[in-house]
């Protein structure tokens, strides 16, 4: 296990971006460990190490020009809330399709210059659908991060109002900024905004609001990426199925979905007495959220117990305790 010289090199170099002395030190550890019989963790440190530098080597492309807003002003306030995420697609656990079908949406968006030359559009409305906790906001922080975008999150009981008109004008403001400043908009909760116009329950203003939504989104000729979410697709309007470019399903963790998650969140910790097959069935129907929370929750409990591993008892109890919360 690391010694207190070594932690202590680890964090110096790491605040200097000292990244040869940090792979270096990292490797002694590796190297330690294996001594001293923990041959697991040693190759696992390894492997990171060596991903970690052949992530490094890759070459990276310029970043696009973004109009600096750090929070919206004006009538925007309280309708858009902006951030500038580093999350990438990699960060993502998701199922092989549903990563696919991100990556190809990035290519896309990287060379839509060259699809417009030849008459094309590039992939730019998202309409993601499943349960909670499956990484459907977290993609859209990871696009605007591959893109080098801002990403603005539209608050929609800033738009959604009592007074007839005002909600459609404040969801015409939000088109125009799109326009203005290419980004990616994310619409959360979308089943909010866009509830099927024949439900029984429907009041006449959100009629006229989802009817201008659906114009304002044929309409829309700006760069900026569209992504709605929602939890709830059996309540949107059929006809927003065809207004978006792609409509893509996110699905509850597999087994071996939850013990990579698990994997990446605990890395920081020594985990080769951890059974992973106890690790898999305790994370069985939850979410990709709940397994990540849970995790968490695992590793805090070694630390504050002063140790440097984790045990399976710390990851299964974490586990069920997301059940019950």
């Amino acid at each position: 296990m690391a010694s207190a010289d070594q932690i202590k090199a680890l964090i110096r170099s790491h605040a200097d971006g000292d990244d040869a002395r940090f792979y270096a030190v990292a490797l002694q550890v590796a190297a330690q460990a294996a001594r001293t019989g923990h041959s697991r963790f040693a190759q696992e440190l390894k492997d990171l190490i060596d991903r970690a530098k052949a992530r490094a080597a890759e070459p990276t492309l310029p970043r696009a020009k973004t109009v600096p807003l750090v929070q919206p002003r004006g009538d925007l306030a309280g309708v858009l809330a902006a951030s500038y995420p580093q999350t990438r697609l990699r960060d993502l656990v998701v199922a092989p399709n549903v990563r696919d079908r991100l990556e190809r949406v990035v290519v896309e968006q990287r060379q839509r210059e060259e699809l417009r030359a030849h008459g094309l559009a590039p992939i730019k409305r998202l309409l993601l659908v499943g349960p909670p906790g499956t990484g459907k906001t977290l993609t859209a922080g990871a696009l605007a991060g591959e893109l080098a975008l801002a990403l603005f999150a539209i608050q929609l009981d800033g738009i959604i109002t009592k007074f007839m008109g005002e909600t459609a004008a404040k969801l015409r403001l939000v088109f125009e900024a799109m326009a203005q400043t290419r980004a990616v908009y994310l619409f959360d909760e979308f089943d909010a905004l866009g509830g099927d116009r024949a439900a029984g329950n429907d009041v006449g203003e959100i009629r006229r609001v989802l009817n201008s939504f659906l114009v304002m989104l044929e309409q829309d000729q700006s760069e900026s990426v569209v992504v709605a979410a929602t939890n709830h697709p059996a309540l949107l309007d059929r006809a927003l199925f065809r207004r978006f470019d792609a409509v893509i399903e996110y699905t509850l963790p597999t087994a071996e979905d939850i013990e990579a998650v698990a994997r990446a969140r605990l890395a920081m910790l020594d985990t080769s007495d951890v059974a992973w097959a106890s690790v898999r069935e305790a994370g069985a129907t939850l979410s990709h959220a709940d397994v990540t929370r849970a995790c968490e929750d695992a590793a805090k409990s070694a630390i504050l117990s002063m140790r440097l591993a984790v045990t399976t008892a710390d990851v299964v109890t974490a586990l069920r305790n997301r059940r019950t919360d």
